[in-house]
């Protein structure tokens, strides 16, 4: 293959499945932090020209050059030039200069762009735009896959299944309490994004932070205050209390909430694939995966695609977290390691989210399965609610006593829990008929599995 082909060195997600072609994915990509990186130098102008730093004529010019970007912005060749100074801003402010200086009449008009502004101002500004966007979608599809959820806990709300502990049948419980568990974990992730979110900062400093080159004298200290509030309600974002090149509280915070976002996903997953398992059997996707090599599969793809991303997003966020140790008033290699982290984490979340909203749209339940799964027991998932039963008659003691000799007796002749109990001496007379039918019934085990569905779907999108 050339090396001079056009995709030659395109991020297209040919190994990142989970997010390629996915809204977010466009949201976040080159072409995307380009516009965004052009959309916070346009809006500085702007601001500037607020507080009468710049002319009105300048922030029309450089905002139309911007609008008009498709036809001068190549982001190839700015990947490329980024090398010599370490980051995309310096040559794309040289461009738009060019630009703007093409376009308009307007004497000057092009020595306004970047006036004041260090790099690292419009590369966290545009990160922030860009995150918003990509967090805006998350959220919905965390939103959309909550629903599903709501309506798959009431549909199921006692439909009994075996509860797993250390990966053995434990006591019976319901679909619907599984489903709102997955919920809760959905809508709490939601929250932590959308706060994050709501907070995301512009980012406008200059050179250390200081704000000094945004005037020309100190006659009026507060003028620099003001242009970071302009700046802000041009980008949309919110205001920042100090410039924060060094102080990485929001990239933190980010990287908290997306890593939150991976593990609720990805509790969800790892239960569908549990119980996805051909000898389990009680879960299965609406349109699993084909396998390459065995036609006969139908693999839970969407389980395992969010399952995947689940590991990795600790991973960033740690990087995110270690960025944190940035020295002095702008950083040399903190501030670069998070760039490709960070939008990878944004993909990741953004992917599993919108995979989710598919996977639990379209999950298939097979109760049949699960009362198979409970009698394969023999019963003896519900030992616990009959150890309580026994208690009171015989002692505590001698009711583990006897459920131990019964478990074991269920094992090996293979036979089940009520008539194990009917055949032990120590137990003769003491519960009738009917009421081991009862106590031996995992429908009748299963406490205040109801009620707590019912409180969890109080909890509103």
């Amino acid at each position: 293959m050339s090396s001079n082909e056009p995709w030659a060195v395109d991020d297209v997600g040919l190994l990142s499945p989970a997010w390629a072609g996915s809204a977010v994915a466009a949201a976040t990509g080159d072409a995307a932090l380009l516009r965004a990186m052009l959309e916070a130098e346009a809006a500085l102008v702007r601001a500037q020209a607020e507080l009468g730093l710049a002319p009105a004529g300048a922030a029309v010019a450089v905002t139309e050059a911007v609008a008009a970007s498709a036809e001068w912005a190549d982001p190839r060749s700015l990947a490329l030039r980024a090398r010599s100074g370490g980051n995309p801003v310096i040559p794309l402010v040289a461009d738009l200069t060019a630009a703007v200086a093409a376009r308009t009449p307007r004497a000057g008009a092009a020595d306004h762009v970047h006036r004041g502004a260090t790099s690292q101002d419009i590369l966290d500004t545009a990160m922030m735009l860009v995150t918003a966007r990509a967090l805006d979608l998350t959220v919905a599809d965390l939103d959309r896959a909550a629903t599903a959820l709501a309506t798959l806990a009431a549909e199921h709300r006692d439909t009994v299944l075996a509860g797993r502990t250390l990966t053995q049948h434990a006591v019976p419980t319901t679909l619907g309490l599984k489903a709102v568990g997955w919920r809760s974990l959905l809508l709490a992730a939601r929250d932590r994004l959308a706060a994050v979110r709501a907070g995301l900062p512009a980012q406008l400093g200059g050179a250390a932070g200081t704000l000094a080159a945004f005037q020309s004298d100190a006659v009026d200290e507060s003028l620099g205050l003001r242009l970071v509030t302009a700046y802000a309600r041009q980008t949309g974002l919110a205001e920042p209390l100090l410039p924060w090149h060094t102080l990485r509280t929001p990239i933190a915070d980010l990287g908290a909430a997306l890593a939150f976002t991976g593990g609720a996903l990805g509790k969800l997953a790892a239960d569908v694939l549990t119980l996805a398992r051909t000898e389990i059997g009680e879960l299965s996707e609406g349109s699993g995966g084909e396998s390459s090599a065995m036609p006969h599969k139908s693999n839970p793809v969407r389980a395992a695609l969010i399952a995947a991303t689940a590991r990795q997003l600790p991973a960033l966020a740690g990087i995110l977290f270690g960025s944190m140790t940035a020295e002095d008033e702008r950083p040399a290699g903190a501030w670069h390691a998070e760039w490709q982290p960070l939008r990878e984490a944004l993909r990741l979340a953004g992917g599993a989210a919108g995979d989710a909203a598919e996977l639990v749209e379209g999950l298939r339940v097979h109760p049949e399965r699960m009362r198979e799964n409970l009698d394969r027991g023999g019963g003896l998932i519900a030992a616990e609610r009959l150890a309580a039963a026994l208690a009171p008659l015989i002692g505590r003691g001698e009711a583990r006593a006897a459920l131990a000799r019964a478990a074991r007796r269920v094992v090996a002749e293979r036979t089940d829990l009520a008539r194990a109990l009917r055949a032990d001496p120590a137990l003769t007379g003491l519960l009738s008929e009917q009421r081991l039918r009862e106590l031996t019934d995992p429908a009748r085990c299963l406490g205040s599995a109801g009620a707590l569905v019912d409180r969890a779907l109080q909890e509103t999108l």
